[in-house]
């Protein structure tokens, strides 16, 4: 690695610790180290969502996607509208006109009792720490390691190393410098996709060079209904993302943490607004930057040698550019975008499992409240530990599969759904009881590890989330209706004792 580019990744490193100090000081209660006091901007709250559910493998294969399938893939964002509407205008006032919660999963005791906060936590936490492992273990030996062309006995030592830095600045400047290191490498990420655009134009000597002006014979034909034989269709696309995003915006504490720091239900709102209008910024200009490195190769195709195709290496082009072709100082600002893109999931992840353990585990069953000195310590304790945790899976997480990163997608997915299933009984379903929570997670979850892995019914894993959603609904609502209510068996209880 050239000089610059290594000066360019640790004022980076720098940085995020700066800002973790800086908010050290200015944390005073477990309130402000959750959730910034509840008065955060929308609009750093919209970008370090976005930060957050973006990781360097979708910053890396979104230009790979474009490259070697074309556009088809980017018509999820016509999903975005639909979305904002059942999370901004059901989800969110629904979960707003309760203040006085840290954890999204403290209003389902409400409603389903102890079993349903329980399952939603413990689902997220599982959920939470083998994504945050995954990230940690593929940035690293995918990303990194093939980047810098280093020796594969480096990457637990990165993989450490990346974790510390995030842990430090994450646990000790709690939410309000995760969302600040959120917004910052939100920029550094739309920078990095600018930097390699740029000089793909000054080298080509104008867009025009690159931009297509036919539709490739390799990529997908554009197909707008349902059809098993195509890999992605409109519709599909359309829907995965519409379940994906208002499953993952509607029910996972990270998101919910994030509208709980703003003032009200429309602040909220336009927070979650923020973070749609960023997605497609950032998917339009990493559209963008396979478009322009596959111009790059299509004109320069002597570079990648005879072995393998412009198309066959579709995945490994932005890397190989970013190494061999940007100058010194420009390359290290692209891989910092791609670090900031780990890093911010890493962060949120670890304050927010934070906030379930504080508030779902160890709060829940403490007879005595802590003070707010105590709830503080206990909530950055509880960050340190979860990170720890998350460095150590990812040492050994390689060894779980042998496509690991199939089987973490796969893993990861499988309880998104079911986690929302429980948020839709308990806010929309008036005659939900605990038996139905139950029931509808397990059905959720079955059908979600039948559809993902056994292809039940012939479906394929595009299908995972909206069956598993649709499976859950039916199941919960049926079993709550022929088994007692919260409401009824605590009327019971009253009435034995008396």
């Amino acid at each position: 690695m050239r000089s610059l580019d290594l000066t360019m990744i640790v004022l980076y490193a720098l940085a995020m610790l700066a800002i973790g100090r800086y908010y050290k000081h200015r944390t005073a209660t477990a309130d402000d180290y959750l959730l910034g006091g509840r008065t955060m901007s929308p609009f750093m709250i919209g970008l370090s969502l976005f930060a957050t559910l973006t990781s360097t493998l979708s910053y890396l294969a979104l230009p790979g996607e474009m490259i070697r399938h074309g556009p088809m893939m980017f018509a999820q964002a016509a999903a975005f509208p639909v979305a904002y509407l059942i999370v901004g205008w059901l989800i969110i006032p629904s979960i707003m006109r309760q203040r006085d919660v840290t954890s999204g999963y403290e209003l389902l005791e409400k409603r389903l009792g102890l079993p349903g906060r329980m399952l939603a936590a413990t689902m997220f936490m599982s959920l939470r720490i083998v994504w945050m492992a995954a990230i940690l273990y593929a940035t690293t030996n995918k990303v990194l390691v093939p980047l810098l062309d280093l020796d594969p006995r480096w990457a637990p030592l990165i993989s450490v190393a990346m974790g510390v830095i995030t842990l430090i600045y994450s646990a000790e400047g709690g939410f309000k410098a995760v969302v600040m290191t959120d917004a910052m490498q939100s920029l550094i990420m739309c920078v990095g996709a600018v930097v390699v655009i740029v000089a793909v134009t000054w080298d080509l000597g104008s867009v025009r060079a690159w931009w297509p002006t036919t539709w490739a014979d390799h990529w997908q034909p554009p197909v707008f209904w349902f059809r098993a034989d195509q890999r992605v269709t409109f519709m599909g696309a359309f829907l995965n993302m519409a379940v994906w995003m208002s499953c993952t915006c509607g029910s996972d504490q990270m998101a919910i943490q994030r509208y709980l720091s703003t003032r009200d239900a429309r602040t909220a709102r336009q927070s979650f607004a923020i973070h749609l209008v960023t997605e497609v910024l950032m998917a339009g200009l990493l559209a963008l930057v396979g478009l322009a490195v596959l111009g790059y190769y299509t004109a320069h195709a002597n570079s990648l040698g005879t072995e393998t195709s412009v198309i066959g290496q579709a995945d490994e082009l932005l890397p190989k550019f970013v190494v061999t072709v940007l100058p010194g100082g420009f390359a290290g600002i692209v891989i910092a975008a791609m670090l900031s893109a780990a890093m911010s999931s890493l962060s949120s992840g670890v304050n927010s499992s934070s906030a379930v353990i504080t508030s779902d585990f160890l709060g829940r069953f403490r007879r005595i409240p802590w003070t707010p000195h105590e709830s503080m310590r206990v909530a950055r304790v509880a960050s340190v530990a979860i990170g720890v945790v998350a460095v150590l899976t990812s040492l050994f997480v390689g060894q779980l599969a042998t496509n690991l990163l199939e089987l973490c997608i796969k893993v990861v997915n499988l309880l998104t759904a079911p986690i929302f299933v429980l948020f839709f009984l308990a806010l929309f379903v008036r005659w939900s009881t605990p038996w139905g929570a139950i029931a509808a997670t397990f059905a959720s979850v079955t059908t979600a590890v039948g559809i993902a892995f056994f292809r039940w019914s012939g479906l394929e894993f595009l299908w995972t989330a909206p069956a598993a959603l649709v499976v859950g609904i039916a199941t919960g609502a049926l079993v709550s209706l022929v088994t007692p209510s919260l409401s009824a068996a605590t009327s019971v209880h009253s009435k034995s004792k008396v």
